[in-house]
């Protein structure tokens, strides 16, 4: 794994970016899996004031050798001392980018699809001739981008996913939103730095410069940072690093989360074997391929405890425990339902972007669904009623959800 992280590094050629001191604001959105964080990020950095990655830091942690099953110290997704943060700033900093609404140049587009097909297939494309065919397959679609009336933005995402792997159509299947012949064969890469679903890469956006890190609010998620406060001081150590606490109900997040365990293409996030760690979770390991191996979501401080309980109590267990360590980290941080964004998305974003000191977005964002493993529908949690009214009762539950502001009424959960 080491030897291909380095050759995956090698092809990426990122260039070093001494801007860390730099950096005067950053915003880090902490919640828990399946709480509508990629959509709530998505929509936020529709503001020019704002930049942020295509997806989220995970890969570049993986990259610089910090996290679980890369540095040796984490034993689950907690970490205290960041190691390598030059080498993990220059990531960072890489794949920053800031909206425009207009599409980015073709050298920016074609760097930014191959840095990041590398993270997202990197057994594949280590291969000399896998990796000419990437770059051949990206010269072929992205020349679209071009014409003055070229492909809108989906079409040329798709075109480039097809010119790549137009041998092997069932890998479209990893990608965010479903863009493959829907065969929908189990993930079965042999290494992976990205976690599927695999983000696309950004179209309507330029790339970060460093006059941007003085004067841009740079916009991180992902719930394994509930884990890991205090990364950013470490990273961006000159900048204000303020915390917004995305919430939902535990029903809708248990629910999302048992729907991506039981997923047979998405979020992949940790192969156990690796650690000699053979799972047996009642409802998940006897019933999708692979079972025993992977992970998903999430590592919690306590997941020893739960390598073999039933699915529900695991993702439960995960729920709580984001929340619980966001909770007793102190914060200050700005909390906001998740429920309360679908219901007023603009209200909510000007609410936020007052609290960030920013003007409100210069228009309404647009809502695309994201990472998302069934078609979004109100009370979708109630299919697994029989299963997730239980927990309900649970002291620790009802706590927790009024810790967060929600009522213990089932019908007061959509």
């Amino acid at each position: 794994m080491d030897a291909l992280t380095e050759t995956i590094r090698k092809l990426r050629a990122v260039p070093h970016a001494p801007w860390r001191a730099k950096v005067r604001r950053v915003v880090v959105i902490l919640t828990s899996s399946r709480s509508g964080s990629t959509l709530f990020k998505a929509s936020l950095a529709q503001h020019p004031c704002i930049a942020s990655l295509d997806g989220e830091v995970e890969p570049f942690l993986a990259l610089s050798g910090n996290g679980f099953g890369h540095d040796p110290t984490c034993q689950s997704d907690v970490i205290t001392c960041l190691r390598n943060a030059d080498t993990l700033a220059d990531d960072i900093f890489d794949g920053l980018t800031v909206h425009t609404g207009r599409l980015a140049p073709l050298a920016e587009l074609k760097s930014r699809w191959r840095k990041r097909m590398l993270l997202q297939f990197p057994a594949l494309f280590a291969a000399a001739a896998s990796y000419a065919q990437l770059q051949r397959g990206l010269d072929e679609a992205l020349l679209l981008s071009e014409a003055t009336d070229g492909p809108g933005e989906q079409e040329l995402q798709r075109a480039a996913l097809s010119a790549v792997f137009w041998r092997e159509a069932w890998r479209l299947d990893y990608y965010d939103g479903g863009h493959g012949p829907g065969e929908r064969r189990p993930f079965a890469e042999a290494v992976k730095i990205e976690e599927p679903p695999f983000v696309l890469p950004a179209m309507h956006a330029r790339q970060f410069t460093e006059s941007d890190a003085a004067s841009k609010v740079l916009l991180f998620k992902t719930p394994s940072d509930a884990y890991r406060v205090g990364l950013y001081e470490q990273l961006f150590p000159r900048a204000q690093v303020r915390y917004l606490h995305l919430t939902r109900n535990f029903a809708a997040c248990v629910n999302g989360m048992m729907d991506g365990w039981l997923s047979p293409t998405g979020f992949h996030a940790h192969d156990m074997q690796r650690h000699g760690v053979t799972l047996a979770m009642d409802g998940y390991s006897e019933q999708c391929a692979d079972g025993h191996r992977w992970w998903k979501f999430d590592l919690p401080p306590n997941w020893r405890s739960y390598t073999s309980a039933p699915l529900k109590e695991v993702c439960l267990n995960q729920w709580l425990s984001c929340h619980r360590h966001i909770l007793d980290g102190g914060l200050t941080a700005l909390r906001v339902h998740f429920e309360s964004y679908l219901a007023d998305p603009v209200g909510v974003l000007e609410r936020v972007c007052a609290w960030l000191d920013l003007p409100p977005l210069p228009q309404p964002p647009t809502l695309r669904v994201t990472m998302a493993t069934k078609a979004p529908a109100p009370g979708r949690w109630r299919n697994r009623s029989s299963q997730l009214l239980p927990l309900a009762q649970r002291a620790e539950v009802t706590d927790m959800m009024r810790t967060l502001g929600y009522g213990l009424a089932p019908e007061q959960w959509p």
